[in-house]
C-alpha cells in the first residue's frame, strides 16, 4: 500500500482561496444568519478549511437594518461591556445597539460566534456592513448567495 497518497494538505495564507460574497439580511433571523455568516467568515464551507488560517470569505451584508428577532428581545435581551474601572458595566439591548449603527449589532453577535483570539479578530476584519442595499465593494465583484440554502 503506497501511504503517501494519503497526505492531508493545510492550506496557509498564500493558498487560501477568499472569495467576496453578499448577503441580503433582509427578513433574516438574526441569530441564524450571523451563525452562517461566522462559518463563511472562517471558511466551514470550504474542503479546503484549515483551523488555524484565515481562510475564509469576505461577506458583505446588505439591509442589514431590516433583521428579525423574534419576541420581545429587542428589549429583554441584555448585552454587556466592562470599561474594567469599578461600575464600569454598561448594559446594551439589540436595539440601542442598531440605534447607533446596524453594524454594532451584527459584528457584536458574529464577535461571539468566533475564536477568541488573533485569528478572530482577524476575521472579524472581513465583515462589511452595510444599512441599504447600496454597498462600496463593487470592484470586488461581489457573488451573491441565498443565506437559507447554507446549512
Amino acid at each position: 500500500m503506497n501511504t503517501l497518497s494519503y497526505k492531508t494538505v493545510s492550506a496557509n495564507k498564500a493558498t487560501a482561496a477568499k472569495e467576496w460574497v453578499l448577503v441580503d439580511a433582509e427578513g433574516q433571523t438574526l441569530g441564524r444568519l450571523c451563525s452562517k455568516i461566522a462559518k463563511l467568515l472562517r471558511g466551514k464551507y470550504k474542503p479546503s478549511f484549515t483551523p488555524h488560517v484565515d481562510c475564509g470569505d469576505n461577506v458583505i451584508v446588505i439591509n442589514a437594518e431590516k433583521i428579525m428577532l423574534t419576541g420581545k428581545k429587542w428589549d429583554d435581551r441584555v448585552y454587556l461591556k466592562y470599561s474594567g474601572f469599578p461600575g464600569g458595566q454598561r448594559e446594551f439591548s439589540p436595539r440601542d445597539l442598531q440605534k447607533k449603527g446596524s453594524d454594532r449589532l451584527f459584528r457584536k453577535v458574529v464577535k461571539g460566534m468566533l475564536p477568541k483570539n488573533k485569528l478572530g479578530d482577524k476575521l472579524l476584519g472581513n465583515l462589511y456592513v452595510y444599512e441599504g442595499t447600496e454597498h462600496k465593494h463593487e470592484a470586488q465583484q461581489p457573488r451573491l448567495i441565498d443565506i437559507n440554502t447554507l446549512k
